[in-house]
């Protein structure tokens, strides 16, 4: 089982996790299966970019973005090479490191902090 090491991040993860995730599996559903309460405002249907994450390590691992992913990830905050939609993106065979941006744009959420 590939594993998964999430920087620090101040609000959803502040000390970093690392985990075994099962092949298969998207990214975002890795990091809720371990509490990990990543923002997934269209249900995980590739319709917004609140689940945007930054794959440091391992996203040559992965299939390239879709046309789909690509036109929602040009809206998303703080995009960069490494940038993926979690709910987009398989975790296969190779270790990943992901960073959750420091902010997200959601238009819907009722969360605002």
């Amino acid at each position: 089982m590939p594993k998964i090491t999430v920087k620090p991040h101040e609000e959803i993860c502040p000390e970093g996790k690392t985990f075994e995730a099962s092949t298969g599996t998207s990214i975002c559903d890795a990091l809720l299966s371990q509490h990990i309460h990543i923002e997934h405002a269209c249900e995980k249907s590739c319709a917004c970019t609140t689940c945007h994450v930054y794959v440091r390590e391992g996203i040559d691992s992965m299939d390239e973005a879709t046309e789909l992913e690509e036109d929602y990830l040009d809206k998303a905050w703080g995009v960069d090479p490494d940038s993926r939609l979690s709910c987009q993106s398989i975790i296969e065979e190779e270790d990943l490191t992901i960073e959750i941006p420091k902010y997200t744009i959601n238009m819907v959420s009722e969360n605002h902090h």
